[in-house]
């Protein structure tokens, strides 16, 4: 790709750097059309969603980030709940218009202007929460609580390009669009249209330097052909369950790394990073001054409260973010085990097998930790006598000295097994393992763990 000057986003055929934006617009003259509205961005692309974001904080009252593939059914309920008036779109929007609502159609071609932009106001950010159980809440933030946990200190003297597996329309990615941003740097955007070792020689191309994804994201990088071709000074991971298993593995393919996994959600915000290289969190976290952020386990279940905690969600038949003390409960359960505090799984997919609960995490994180196990989904099966039994796909690693006859993947179920009896109740030991050649991941990076 040659030299690149000065700061930029670059997508899949489209770079564009902040000299060009501050010479031009996307929008043009009609970005004064927007001044004080509700503006809804669903663009194909995330590069234009990025370029907008840029352009009208400060300028509309309200944006609101839409991801791809949200149903079309959704879309007139969340352009009624959020009070949309305007929307950003790459490609006609039929709900915007059977609504009666304006679309401003534009690209991330940047169209050269002298207009002057007047940022008069705090804009309100909201984001779609994943809505794996039906319609999506809308979260509300300000750029104050989606910026809270940046500090000064992660400015640059010299500029960092960053990447993210997440999509910059949800939480994760967002963070990272952000970091950039404010710390003066460079971001590279995947693409959907783009194969994952694609996405890696590209990376490697533009000299991505720091990089961040869910788990699920970085095993997959780990059986990459091309997983070699990036040698990141940092990696971070979120949105699940980092296990010992995915820390050492990257830890050893990617010894010059600092690595880092991060708490945060939509609604907390972000609360903690981890940089010790082990999965958990020390229980001192719970004690200590970390600033602006209190934490505190109650019920089991880890509990935040701090100034990056959204302000609540749109329409009034939401519940609230936090309760009346502040404090926002995750849903995510720890247990302590001496001197620190293990991420068990989230309380509602919790596995009951004849009364007794099982965490699919919690055993997906003994799996992981044999050597041929590069990744596995633990769930339920019915049982007409316990209610429920526990059964988990794995996707094993090629055998370096074998093939994968039926006696090595027979002796590897086994070991396996013997694994999960060591460490784990009875009640919580597999009763069967298959092993599958890929397991679903969602749209924002996650395993997809069946519902009910």
């Amino acid at each position: 790709m040659g030299q690149l000057s000065g700061r930029f986003l670059a997508d899949l055929d489209v770079q564009v750097t902040f000299d060009d934006l501050c010479k031009g617009s996307i929008l043009g003259d009609r970005i004064e059309l927007l001044q004080g509205r509700c503006v809804l961005i669903a663009t194909s692309d995330q590069l234009t969603t990025a370029l907008a974001l840029i352009e009208l904080d400060g300028i509309a009252r309200r944006l609101i980030l839409c991801p791809p593939n949200v149903p079309s059914q959704h879309m007139s309920s969340i352009i009624e709940t959020a009070v949309v008036d305007a929307v950003i779109s790459d490609r006609p929007s039929p709900e915007a218009e059977s609504l009666g609502i304006e679309c401003f159609i534009c690209s991330s071609r940047i169209i050269q202007n002298q207009h002057k932009r007047s940022k008069s106001q705090e804009t309100e950010w909201v984001l779609l929460t994943s809505g794996t159980s039906g319609f999506p809440k809308l979260v509300s933030h300000t750029l104050s609580s989606l910026t809270g946990a940046i500090r000064p200190t992660e400015i640059s003297a010299f500029p960092i390009v960053w990447s993210t597996f997440y999509d910059i329309r949800r939480y994760g990615g967002l963070q990272i669009f952000l970091r950039a941003l404010l710390g003066r740097g460079s971001l590279v955007l995947s693409n959907a249209r783009e194969s994952l070792s694609d996405f890696l020689i590209r990376a490697d191309a533009y000299g991505v330097m720091r990089i961040s994804g869910t788990p699920s994201h970085w095993r997959r990088v780990l059986i990459s052909p091309t997983a070699n071709r990036i040698a990141p000074q940092y990696i971070r991971l979120s949105g699940e369950i980092a296990d010992q298993s995915i820390l050492d593995n990257l830890r050893i393919f990617y010894p010059s790394a600092q690595i880092s996994h991060a708490f945060a959600s939509t609604e907390a915000g972000v609360a903690f990073d981890v940089v010790d290289g082990l999965a958990g969190f020390p229980a001192s976290i719970v004690q200590q001054d970390l600033g602006d952020v209190e934490i505190k386990i109650e019920n089991g279940s880890l509990r935040i409260r701090s100034p990056r905690v959204a302000n609540g969600y749109l329409g009034s038949a939401r519940d609230a973010v936090a309760n009346k003390e502040g404090f926002v409960d995750t849903g995510d359960l720890v247990e302590l085990r001496g001197d620190r505090y293990y991420f068990i799984g989230r309380r509602g997919g919790i596995i009951n097998v004849g009364g007794l609960k099982v965490y699919p995490e919690e055993v997906e994180a003994v799996i992981n930790c044999h050597p041929r196990v590069q990744m596995s989904l633990v769930k339920a099966r019915r049982n007409p006598i316990m209610g429920a039994i526990v059964v988990a796909d794995v996707i094993a690693k090629p055998a370096s000295d074998v093939g994968q006859s039926t006696s090595d993947m027979e002796m590897l179920k086994r070991q396996i097994l013997d694994s999960c009896r060591s460490a784990l109740a009875p009640y919580k030991v597999p009763t069967a393992i298959q092993f599958v050649p890929s397991v679903n991941i969602t749209a924002s990076g996650k395993v997809a763990r069946p519902s009910g």
